[in-house]
């Protein structure tokens, strides 16, 4: 059986509700699940969107644009919280094990995006010695445009803040806003030919689905080369 990122992401709930306090454990759970009542989809990025040209922050320093990333091809976008976010840690590792490798032979760019600033957010590329690429969107404009964002609830907040300065503070945005998760392929073409939003981030999409969309748009594009999915 294939690694599964949601058995992992189910694996970490499973250990909160061992060790937390149940209060603060009630917090997380009641602010995802009003995510997921109150997600509207028809706002969210949808295959057939065409994007219009951003830039993202390299935690190394320089910049990625959408000119750049699909010059030769597809390119693959993995929106997460924060450097410090227990299940983007989980996550992004992850993708890195089952989509890096592939994407790479296949000459895909795969970037982790979070509005975190770029001198933080290297801290989770170093940590994992990750080598897909990591970025910051600034003042989460991308994540604005694609209507993935979202802002702590009151309990969330003072959650937070009983912890520390708040994660506007962490991320160093100011704002208590975050990306939900999302993955998303945008082709050649500047159009979204894959997206998947998850409001609960402890549920997110798995690596097959995402090699199966890439696969299809290079088949469409080049039919007399076969590609094969490790």
């Amino acid at each position: 059986m294939s690694e599964s990122l949601n058995r992992l992401l189910a694996e970490l709930h499973a250990e909160r509700e061992r060790t937390w306090d149940p209060a603060a454990l009630q917090v997380n759970v009641d602010q995802r699940r009003r995510l997921v009542e109150e997600a509207r989809p028809e706002r969210f990025v949808k295959a057939g969107d065409r994007v219009e040209p951003f830039e993202l922050l390299k935690v190394e320093g320089g910049r990625l644009t959408l000119d750049a990333l699909v010059a030769d091809g597809p390119a693959v976008l993995v929106f997460f919280r924060f450097a410090g976010c227990p299940a983007c840690n989980i996550a992004i590792p992850y993708y890195q094990r089952n989509l890096q490798p592939t994407l790479h032979d296949w000459g895909v760019p795969l970037v982790a995006v979070s509005p975190q600033v770029p001198e933080r957010l290297g801290e989770i590329k170093s940590r994992h010695g990750l080598t897909l690429e990591v970025a910051s969107d600034k003042d989460n404009a991308l994540g604005r445009r694609f209507g993935i964002l979202y802002e702590f609830d009151e309990p969330s907040r003072r959650a937070s803040l009983a912890k520390g300065p708040g994660i506007g503070a962490v991320t160093g945005t100011g704002t208590w806003e975050l990306p939900q998760p999302a993955v998303i392929v945008i082709g050649r073409d500047r159009r979204v030919h894959f997206a998947e939003v998850s409001p609960d981030w402890l549920v997110r999409t798995e690596a097959d689905p995402l090699l199966e969309a890439v696969q299809t748009l290079l088949e469409a594009a080049a039919p007399n080369v076969v590609r094969a999915v490790r």
